[in-house]
């Protein structure tokens, strides 16, 4: 199915990891360590973390700060992707996308569905491009957050994953402003 190529090195991205809730704090922020975890265990470099409540507003200029920054590559986000009332995050976000990455939904969906049934149709993961920067916005369990990073990101985010990935591909997604953001060695 995929594979890993020797030919090329590895390309460390920075990546900032958002907690959306209401109730969390760094101490208890089990998502959000899981993350970081597997983002130091895969070679990357962590660019900044926060926690912000369920609130639109705060949800977008958090994301907008980091998609502005020339030193972020990558923003994933945990929590706010249900149906409840304070569920926001991906009406904060996807306004931001200038792309949207409609088959990360599908693939987490599959992957979810394989270990919690009819239950992943209770989250809105959802993804997309702005500013050159992927966004990955992920259900707010540790175990959402396993299976993205385990399961989809650790291999998209990775330039040796084969046939193809993210890093691969980064350098040109804002070809037409006619800057790159980060250039992999040949």
């Amino acid at each position: 199915m995929s594979a890993e190529s020797a030919e090329k090195i590895f390309v460390p991205l920075a990546i900032a990891v958002l907690t959306i809730s209401d109730t969390r704090v760094l101490a208890d922020d089990r998502s959000g360590n899981t993350l970081v975890e597997r983002i130091a265990a895969a070679g990357h470099k962590l660019a900044d973390r926060a926690i912000v409540p369920d609130d639109v507003e705060t949800i977008r200029v958090r994301v907008a700060g980091w998609i502005a920054d020339a030193g972020v590559d990558v923003v994933i986000t945990t929590g706010g992707t249900g149906f409840t009332g304070r569920d926001v995050t991906p009406e904060a976000i996807e306004p931001l996308f200038e792309k949207r990455m409609e088959g990360f939904s599908t693939v987490f969906h599959m992957i979810s569905f394989g270990k919690i049934g009819t239950s992943t149709l209770q989250s809105r993961a959802t993804a997309g491009v702005a500013n050159a920067t992927y966004i990955f916005c992920l259900p707010g369990s540790p175990g959402a957050c396993r299976d993205g990073w385990d399961e989809i990101l650790v291999h998209q985010l990775d330039i040796r994953h084969k046939p193809c990935n993210f890093v691969e591909i980064l350098p040109r997604l804002d070809e037409h402003l006619k800057r790159g953001k980060l250039r992999a060695p040949a």
